[in-house]
């Protein structure tokens, strides 16, 4: 059992609003006609400082004039991306190498075994079950069939104890609103609940029904931009109508907090998980056997990190890094919380101690040593008793189960290593392969090498590299540096099909390990946080310095690329260094840094950015916001700006006036576009169709700005 994770003011008078006025585009040179943007002279003060925000209107992301801004943008962007000569050979390219059978790890319900299969090129994959290993897999769900378009997903949250019922949600056009069903497993028939308004949420089962989470309905309209308040946790009833649904935890003191339920598998205690946003936590407890009918405290504060991984009797086995930066397990009574009372089962060690889960009885401890992994089983009372031998450097995912289970899975890969699946022999401690892809690509040509560079404040930071064996190093190659650095996340080797089209191009990968993540554990996270979140862009520029200096590439030849905190990383490093970058990729970022918290769940990032609420924290905010940074007359690299029209994580806004303010005040022949996708999210759910053309269009759009001729 593992504890369920969430992910990760009011505002200032306005001085003034005036009649609107157009800007005029900044760059003439590559020919492109930009659209023209109207600006409004709207003003906010902070603290006595005056920021400018002329294209606040584009934040209203319903209304007809951002409907019809969004259009005219599109229209140039696909004009200049559908005329690259060969973005469509590299979408067949693309397309062919993503063509192959991709599973998930098989887990077990009762008799049934469950799993996710793409044929090679669906949309969504499939959930399967099959009675036992060597039973006949049957279609379980296919999200497939509940859009046209591809753009339904599907998710498990969860079955009931006596193996009879399973909870699953669907979420459409990658939005993270979810509507819960519950399915019959052995008659597959489909119960007529259904639970709206689903967010974050999991389902914790105890008897006949299951706690899950949720926000009250959204103001019509502004279902993908409001604020989200006061989150609550619900308990339904099987066959209850939603309404019916008993309110088991609020706080309407804190409406900024997430609360999610969980269950030990004996269903002996009830945790309650409580977060102020995206680092710490607090955990509160009912002992069910013992009859409680309120909540108490297991740990309170929020200045650490807390997971129960399972009980032991009338004990609890919870990883933390409470005490440890880099995390240790602690058997802790509930009726004596306090760290004095606990014992240590799973000392710290200078390796970060990346996850634990426990399955057949034993605990399985995942390290992280330089961003690869190392795993560990363990007996319940800490004795080390193997490290399980895995094929290579790189990351192993899985080893989750229940306590009966003799055996389990678990998926390794890395850079050039396609998710395999293993079964993994808890008694005997061997592995065998269970599945592994048919990727049509010769891999023996490839090679990964980790490299570490040093960041401006003398930091060691690493840095994996991939490419094609024999390439010269004379700062020729396109370069695809890649960064995230934030939010406690750690990145890791993994696979990616449509990124040897990259590299069978002769390009290089580069994916850099910043401080912001957990790589080294709780000290790596705060030396990227908050007042310290500028280390973060300082790695990432001294990493693309690093590249340049050893002859990887040149800046002619460098692009950088991240997603949602990675976009923002973009974003403020592309305005801090724009002369060090041929191609820019901010996606889904988060680019106003003074407004991000006032959207969805914004909110719940302030504990890791800090909030323009607070002076400051507003001065260094405003010190690197990327839509407060743009320069006027300033060359900025080749740009392709991505965002989506129902991303109700970072929302839209953000990327629009982005765009809008870099298009009005770069200078240079370099093209700064905005490519806004529909019935699109944050990321999670795309269809694999839209992902390939995506992916075709970021390559193109980086080849034929660099100037680089392709094999095809």
């Amino acid at each position: 059992m593992k504890h369920f994770s969430l992910l990760a003011a009011t505002l200032l008078p306005a001085l003034a609003i005036a009649q609107p006025k157009e800007n005029v585009p900044g760059n003439t040179a590559t020919g492109i006609q930009y659209p023209k943007t109207k600006k409004v002279d709207h003003v906010d003060d902070y603290f006595g400082t005056k920021v400018a925000d002329p294209y606040r209107w584009l934040e209203n992301d319903t209304a007809a004039d951002v409907k019809a801004w969004v259009e005219e943008q599109n229209k140039v962007t696909y004009s200049y991306l559908n005329a690259i000569p060969y973005k469509e050979k590299l979408r067949a390219r693309i397309t062919e190498i993503i063509n192959y059978e991709k599973y998930s790890s098989p887990f077990r319900i009762g008799e049934y075994y469950f799993f996710s299969k793409n044929n090679g090129l669906q949309n969504q994959s499939v959930y399967y079950y099959q009675k036992g290993l060597e039973g006949k897999p049957e279609v379980f769900l296919d999200p497939n069939t509940m859009s046209g378009d591809g753009t339904a997903a599907v998710g498990l949250n969860g079955h009931s104890n006596d193996n009879k019922y399973i909870a699953y949600s669907v979420n459409q056009s990658g939005s993270d609103w979810e509507t819960m069903y519950v399915m019959d497993i052995a008659s597959h028939k489909q119960l007529p609940d259904k639970l709206e308004w689903v967010k974050f949420s999991g389902a914790a089962w105890q008897g006949n029904g299951f706690y899950y989470s949720r926000y009250d309905a959204p103001i019509k309209g502004k279902e993908f931009s409001n604020k989200n308040e006061f989150h609550k946790v619900y308990y339904h009833k099987l066959g209850d109508a939603q309404e019916k649904d008993q309110l088991i935890y609020e706080d309407k003191q804190n409406p900024l907090r997430y609360f999610s339920a969980s269950l030990t598998e004996d269903e002996r205690f009830l945790i309650l998980g409580v977060s102020g946003g995206t680092s710490g936590s607090e955990l509160w407890y009912k002992d069910l056997k013992a009859g409680d009918k309120e909540f108490k405290a297991l740990f309170r504060g929020f200045k650490h990190e807390y997971d129960v991984i399972d009980n032991v009797g009338d004990k609890l086995l919870v990883l933390t890094n409470d005490g440890a930066l880099n995390y240790q397990v602690v058997l802790v009574d509930p009726k004596n919380p306090g760290s004095e009372n606990w014992k240590k089962v799973v000392p710290e060690k200078t390796e970060l101690l990346q996850g634990a889960t426990s399955a057949g009885g034993h605990m399985f401890i995942t390290y992280l040593k330089d961003a690869s992994s190392r795993v560990i089983q363990f007996s319940f009372d800490g004795k080390q008793e193997r490290e399980i031998q895995l094929p290579t450097i790189g990351t192993a995912v899985g080893f989750g189960g229940k306590r009966d289970d003799k055996s389990i899975f678990y998926t390794f890969t890395s850079y050039l290593y396609p998710p395999t699946i293993y079964k993994f022999d808890i008694a005997g401690g061997t592995s065998e392969v269970f599945r592994k892809p048919d990727v049509k690509f010769n891999f023996s040509d490839y090679e990964t090498k980790q490299v570490f560079f040093t960041s401006k404040d003398g930091t060691k930071v690493p840095m994996s590299l991939v490419y094609k064996k024999g390439i010269k190093m004379d700062g020729s190659n396109p370069t695809y540096l890649y960064g995230y650095g934030g939010f406690n996340i750690n990145i890791t080797a993994s696979f990616s099909a449509s990124r040897l089209a990259l590299l069978e191009n002769g390009g290089i990968y580069a994916e850099a390990n910043l401080r912001g993540g957990r790589e080294y554990g709780e000290s790596w996270h705060m030396n990227g946080m908050l007042l310290k979140k500028q280390n973060v862009f300082d790695d990432f520029i001294s990493a693309a310095e690093y590249l340049i200096k050893e002859k990887y590439t040149s800046p002619a030849k460098l692009a950088i690329s991240g997603r949602s905190n990675g976009g923002l990383l973009v974003g403020a490093c592309m305005t801090q260094r724009p002369d060090l970058y041929k191609v820019a990729f901010p996606a889904v970022g988060v680019m106003d840094m003074l407004r991000y918290h006032k959207f969805t769940v914004g909110w719940g990032w302030a504990v890791e950015y800090g909030s323009s609420d607070s002076l400051r924290h507003f001065k260094n905010l405003y010190a690197y916001s990327p839509l407060h940074n743009l320069k006027e007359g300033t060359a900025y690299p080749a740009t392709l700006v991505s965002t989506a029209d129902h991303d109700d994580r970072v929302v839209p806004a953000h990327s629009f006036k982005f765009a809008a303010t870099l298009q009005e005040k770069h200078k240079g022949a370099n093209p700064v576009l905005i490519r806004i996708s529909t019935k699109s999210g944050h990321g999670a759910g795309k269809p694999t169709a839209k992902v390939i053309e995506e992916t075709a269009e970021d390559y193109a759009f980086m080849f034929y700005n660099m100037g680089h001729k392709l094999i095809y």
